[in-house]
């Protein structure tokens, strides 16, 4: 597995990311759009009334889902329909183009969207209909479309109706049937698909054992967990920094069970670290903490370690270097690796444990952290921090933000 290899390929990996988008911004010529909006024609739908639409008339239109990749980010409003806006260079916003935007664009004119997930430079979504798509880069099969061709546009992923939700990181991508069927596919170099250490890359789904009871299913970098109906939760792949939470710095080749607790709720995994919520309100989180994205010790954990003392968590997310969580009340926490503002507590200070991002006791909606953060309120409202580097906060500008600032969308 070539485990001692692994930091220095993340970090090869992420300067290499920046580079090639500023390169193709540069040399490729991505125009970026500081108004306006010009959707393009997708697989998955797109009407001439989606093209030219005119950004004078807005409002806060209300998000019900909410996904951040590297450099770009997509919600589905609550009407069904789906926006994408930041970087494009692989085709991951699903407009038909490679043309970066700098504000919200809207992608086909489907209004079933359910659910939306980002990776790196690609994204995948579900229907109300049970039907999977996804779109952008394609270089190890993590669409899962059986091959390595890149898509501009929504393609749709085989033909069953039964996908549930849909998990993709950076090479690799899960998803969770309404079977309860466990499904991986893309780079399996370290394992992370759950089936083995072969094949080293899957172009299509490949179910993950034959166990019917996975609820749900986080990628990180190289490595994969998932929750089952019964509480337990479930790591593979890389455990390079103890990510997997088994006490190892190895690799597991299919899922393995974390401890003995039948109390988990829900699961995220970030490049190398992964955290988890509990029934009781807890929030436990491990792997690399070199930022302090543990929210707690000192070093890398290779076990679950609890976050402080609080029993009022509801949701955690996690991605590069840092997390937020969600308590009952509404309020906002974030921590780890603040060097683009993502932490949202106006610094660009580091922070080892969860610091509340502002006052407001609204933030019920959806979640999402990557080197940007965008959160949104119970209203409905969408609020984007960090990194702007192609315009991936949705403001119609690249310039970022440390604390939230409120994304606007067509009515």
């Amino acid at each position: 597995m070539k485990e001692h290899q692994e930091g220095r390929l993340r970090t090869r990996w992420r300067r290499a990311a920046r580079t090639a988008a500023a390169a193709a911004t540069a040399v490729v010529g991505i125009t970026v759009l500081a108004v306006g909006f010009t959707a393009g024609a997708a697989t998955a739908g797109g009407s001439p009334a989606d093209r030219g639409t005119s950004s004078a008339s807005v409002a806060a239109a209300a998000v019900s889902q909410v996904a951040t990749g590297d450099l770009h980010t997509c919600v589905i409003r609550t009407d069904g329909t789906l926006w994408c806006w930041g970087n494009n260079f692989n085709g991951q916003l699903g407009d038909g183009t490679t043309t970066s935007r700098t504000a919200p664009i809207r992608i086909g004119d489907a209004t079933t969207w359910a659910r939306v997930d980002a990776g790196r430079s690609n994204t995948c979504a579900v229907r109300t209909d049970g039907t999977l798509w996804c779109w952008g880069a394609n270089n190890n099969g993590q669409l899962g479309d059986g091959t390595t061709t890149s898509r501009t546009a929504p393609i749709r992923i085989g033909d069953a109706t039964t996908w549930a939700s849909v998990s993709t990181s950076n090479n690799h991508t899960c998803a969770v049937r309404t079977t309860g069927t466990l499904w991986c596919w893309g780079l399996n170099g370290h394992a992370q698909l759950g089936i083995g250490t072969t094949p080293l890359m899957s172009t299509t789904p490949q179910q993950v054992g034959t166990a019917t009871t996975w609820a749900r299913v986080a990628t990180g970098y190289a490595h994969s967990c998932a929750v089952r109906t019964d509480g337990t939760l479930w790591c593979w792949g890389s455990s390079s920094d103890g990510q997997l939470g088994l006490g190892i710095l190895s690799f597991k080749a299919t899922p393995t069970q974390v401890g003995t607790a039948t109390t988990w709720s829900g699961v995220t995994t970030g490049y190398v670290h992964t955290c988890a919520v509990r029934t009781d309100g807890t929030l436990w989180c491990w792997g690399e903490n070199g930022y302090g994205q543990v929210g707690g010790g000192s070093g890398y954990q290779t076990t679950p370690l609890q976050v402080g003392t609080a029993t009022t968590w509801a949701r955690v997310e996690t991605s590069i270097d840092s997390s937020c969580a969600a308590r009952t009340n509404g309020s906002l926490w974030c921590w780890g690796r603040n060097t683009y503002g993502q932490v949202g507590d106006g610094t660009t200070t580091h922070r080892s444990a969860p610091t509340q991002v502002g006052t407001a006791t609204t933030w019920t909606g959806g979640l999402a952290v990557s080197y940007h953060g965008c959160a949104a309120r119970s209203d409905g409202s969408l609020w984007c921090w960090g990194d702007n580097f192609l315009g991936q906060l949705g403001d119609g500008t690249t310039t970022g933000r440390t604390t939230p600032g409120q994304v606007v969308l067509p009515a």
